[in-house]
């Protein structure tokens, strides 16, 4: 029976769900769309390339490991934990031995992976270039299909792809950039592999002896394919290798296991789309829902004299509610199949958009299965019935006599359940402000950030019928100088305050969020170049355009008179802490770079020692002559001294060690930068490396200028990240507005035949609007800057967010736009029809 009705309804009152069909549809698609991408960080396949002759690949563990024991009640609890280093880790090359023991083993191949950038014009495309030894080649298998195998350091063989893109046959000359200074080459043969499912790599093939040299890790290698003998089966290979290798911390991979170990930047970047995925899923959830109540209360509301007649007659509270939920589960059906089924392009394009930024690579295939798309149903049905009962709330619980006199004139005084909650809700967002000013680190910053802005909006929200009428009180004199379309303007804000707070509320979230999104990453990337350029005391900066600059560049320049100050970069672990680290050169440091010493001295950085920032020191409780224990970026555990604590530490990274310690345990020990203190001009230090391609001098002010374009770049994953829960809060908007609007029929007629013209009543509207967009404004500001200011404080030690005052105008200017057009058009279809008609029209 109540089912039936439920159809009934929803058959005959299309346009009035039609507003919560889209919202609950847009939800839907959000959702699956983030479903998708977390999906594919769970189990994302990692298809092997270059080892898939090897059945097993034998090698290094990737993770630093931690193992707490727990005495407590006389229970024993012990918890592991592992997280990724930054680096490759590498394995002894004396392990070949015991492979060589397992039984099954055919051959073992040990492979060596490393840096190698081909100089050619346009690069290597989409692929990325590594050096292997030829001895390595029977790993895919490459197959000589020209030429010869390289036997002298200065030969090389270039595979098939690399060789048709830069036109090179045998006998031609290349330049390849590696771990080394850039070197010519003579190609002695072109490769090829064996089948096409080399997609996403370039190999170039080097003697044995110089891919040793270039690869950096004497009597280490990447890994050791096993090829098992004939007959043997994959399975009991692995078992066997296993057994030998037992006791060792070598990692053991067959089939698609092979994948993560090939591509560690895929592995890597599932960590990362993981955590992508998961803060946008829940930050969609959270806006979602919000605006979702919002919509299902606007439409509830639009209803209260119907639902008020059916209490007359004898309807029960609890039928009421069977009714309404039963409307929200049908309403829901429908809208989450449709929105999970759009959801499905929809996350294929924001897998396809992040990866051409390059934040994941192509080699972490997208995957889709019906998990995301249930879920996004599964979310949608039950968020419909929760908005439905939290909206039935008040038409439920008041007596039917008090339902039919608020069906025509809304009640005066405070819903005091509605206020205590708002007010809690408020109170709650002070403490989630407070919470982030004094959170010092990015990963658990930024998910509180945006929390704070849905939890304050939700108590707009709830707060909001309050807020309008103090809006309309405060705006009552302007509104009254406008004309007669002002007075009716702030009569309608105070008499209708729960429909135009049911449209404060989208457009508070959508500038508040936007805000907060456009100017959180600019806040701290600003703060940094801040601390970088007032801590770089150098004449000039080297950089280059590929993967940086060659050692043997610093050593040309540094003279007694001159310094040059090597900067390469990395990620390592305090226990399982992750810290950005750098390594500079410390002969001159003091000439090149000053990151503000509080404590110690540079002067005693060595191989031995750290320098720390004064966070790092803080959180690890550090002081100069302190120990520390970390781990470097290959998973090479050492204890260093703390030689000196430093202020800049947003500049400058958390921990400073010396150049030569780091660059032995990064895959590319290429200076990003060099930091050059000289009296020669710009011309004389660029004319001195010249023969270096792809290495330029820049100032100090060009430097960072280059820096700004790079944060730009990695802050536009941010947007587009957050730009699809933007995206639907716009639409909410313009969906709550137009819903507002298109029940306001009979009203605009009542107007018309009491006198009132068209353009009087649009004026009206229009007037509504901007009153509306102007509490909105003042709201959805006062929220972003609460949180950007607290985000800064934490974050930078200052009060002063990064506001751009013409993108902040822009900002308001799409939200006026949008308040103003989803005002106006439907304004204008309600007005179409007769007065007389719309005034006795059946509601």
């Amino acid at each position: 029976m109540m089912l039936r009705y439920a159809l009934q309804t929803v058959r005959d009152r299309k346009g009035g769900f039609l507003g919560a069909f889209i919202a609950l549809m847009c939800a839907a698609a959000l959702i699956t769309a983030c479903g998708t991408l977390l999906e594919t960080g769970l189990r994302g396949t990692i298809g092997t390339e270059r080892y898939a002759a090897a059945p097993v690949v034998v090698s290094a563990d990737q993770n630093v490991h931690q193992t707490t024991v727990k005495h407590k009640k006389g229970k024993t609890k012990t918890k592991h934990k592992a997280k990724p280093i930054a680096e490759r880790a590498w394995l002894s090359d004396d392990l070949a031995a015991r492979l060589n023991r397992a039984s099954g083993v055919g051959r073992v191949i040990p492979e060596l992976t490393f840096m190698a950038q081909p100089l050619i014009p346009g690069g290597t495309g989409d692929r990325t270039p590594y050096g292997h030894a030829w001895d390595s080649a029977v790993l895919t298998p490459y197959k000589l299909t020209t030429g010869t195998p390289p036997r002298a350091q200065s030969d090389l063989v270039v595979d098939r792809y690399l060789a048709d893109r830069a036109d090179l046959k045998p006998g031609d000359h290349l330049t390849v950039q590696s771990t080394q200074s850039p070197r010519a080459y003579r190609i002695t043969g072109i490769a090829a592999p064996s089948g096409d499912d080399v997609r996403h790599q370039t190999s170039l093939f080097f003697s044995t002896a110089e891919a040793r040299r270039l690869a950096a890790h004497p009597g280490q290698v990447t890994a050791f394919g096993v090829i098992p003998a004939q007959g043997t089966d994959p399975v009991a290979l692995k078992a066997s290798v296993a057994k030998v290798l037992h006791g060792t911390t070598a990692q053991i991979s067959a089939g698609d296991e092979r994948g993560p170990v090939e591509f560690l930047d895929a592995a890597t970047a599932r960590t990362k789309l993981i955590s992508m995925g998961g803060a946008m899923g829940g930050t969609s959830l959270l806006v979602a829902v919000l605006v979702v109540v919002g919509t299902f209360a606007l439409s509830v509301q639009q209803r209260h004299r119907e639902l008020a007649l059916l209490r007359a007659i004898a309807a029960t509270p609890g039928q009421i509610r069977k009714l309404l939920g039963r409307e929200a589960l049908l309403v829901g059906a429908g809208a989450g199949v449709a929105g999970a089924l759009m959801g499905l392009p929809l996350g294929s394009w924001l897998y396809g958009r992040f990866v051409a930024m390059g934040a994941i690579p192509t080699t972490l295939q997208h995957t889709v299965s019906v998990f995301p798309l249930f879920a996004a149903v599964a979310a949608t049905l039950f968020g419909a019935w929760a908005a439905a009962r939290i909206s039935s709330r008040r038409i439920t619980r008041i007596r039917p006599a008090e339902a039919l006199a608020e069906a025509r004139v809304e009640r005066t005084r405070p819903a005091w359940g509605r206020l205590l909650a708002g007010l809690a809700l408020l109170a709650g967002g002070t403490v989630l402000v407070a919470v982030l000013s004094v959170l010092r680190t990015e990963p658990a910053s930024t998910p509180v950030t945006f929390l704070a802005v849905v939890v304050l909006s939700t108590s707009v929200a709830l707060l909001g019928p309050l807020l309008v009428r103090v809006a309309a009180a405060i705006l009552g004199g302007p509104l009254r100088l406008t004309g007669p379309g002002g007075g009716l303007a702030k009569a309608n804000l105070r008499g209708n305050a729960a429909r135009m707070a049911s449209v404060v509320t989208p457009l508070t979230l959508l500038i508040g969020m936007t805000c907060t999104v456009l100017f959180v990453q600019p806040t701290l990337g600003n703060a940094a170049r801040a601390q970088a350029r007032e801590g770089i005391r150098a004449d000039w900066v080297l950089a280059a355009q590929g993967p940086g600059v060659p050692a043997q560049v610093a050593q040309q320049l540094r003279t007694n008179d001159d310094v040059a100050t090597e900067v390469v970069r990395t990620t390592v672990r305090v226990g399982l802490d992750k810290y950005a680290a750098q390594g500079v050169t410390p002969a001159g440091l003091t000439r090149t770079w000053d990151p503000d010493v509080t404590a110690g001295s540079l002067a005693k950085l060595t191989n031995d020692t750290v320098a720390v920032s004064e966070l790092a020191a803080d959180q690890l409780h550090l002081k100069p002559g302190s120990t520390l224990k970390l781990t470097l970026g290959d998973g090479t555990p050492v204890t260093l001294t703390v030689a000196a604590v430093y202020a800049k530490g947003l500049g400058f990274g958390d921990l400073t060690m010396a150049h030569e310690l780091v660059a032995r345990h990064v895959d590319n020990p290429l200076a990003a930068t060099v930091l050059v203190s000289t009296t020669r001009s710009q011309k004389e230090l660029a004319a001195g490396v010249r023969k270096f391609p792809g290495v330029q001098v820049l100032s100090p002010d060009a430097a960072d200028s280059l820096q700004a374009e790079r944060q730009q770049a990695n802050a536009e994953v941010n947007y587009l990240a957050m730009g699809l829960v933007l995206a639907f809060t716009a639409i909410a908007v313009v969906n709550t507005l137009a819903m507002s609007v298109s029940e306001r029929v009979r009203e605009f007629a009542m107007l018309r035949l009491a006198g009132a013209t068209r353009r009087q009543v649009l004026r009206m509207l229009r007037t509504e609007a901007l009153s509306v967009l102007l509490l909105a404004t003042a709201l959805g500001s006062g929220i972003a800057l609460a949180v950007l200011t607290a985000f800064s404080v934490g974050m930078t030690g200052s009060a002063a967010p990064a506001v751009a005052p013409l993108v902040y105008v822009g900002v308001v200017a799409v939200a006026g736009l949008l308040a103003l057009v989803a005002t106006a058009l439907p304004g204008r279809a309600a007005l179409k029809p007769r007065p007389v008609t719309a005034a006795t029209a059946k509601e």
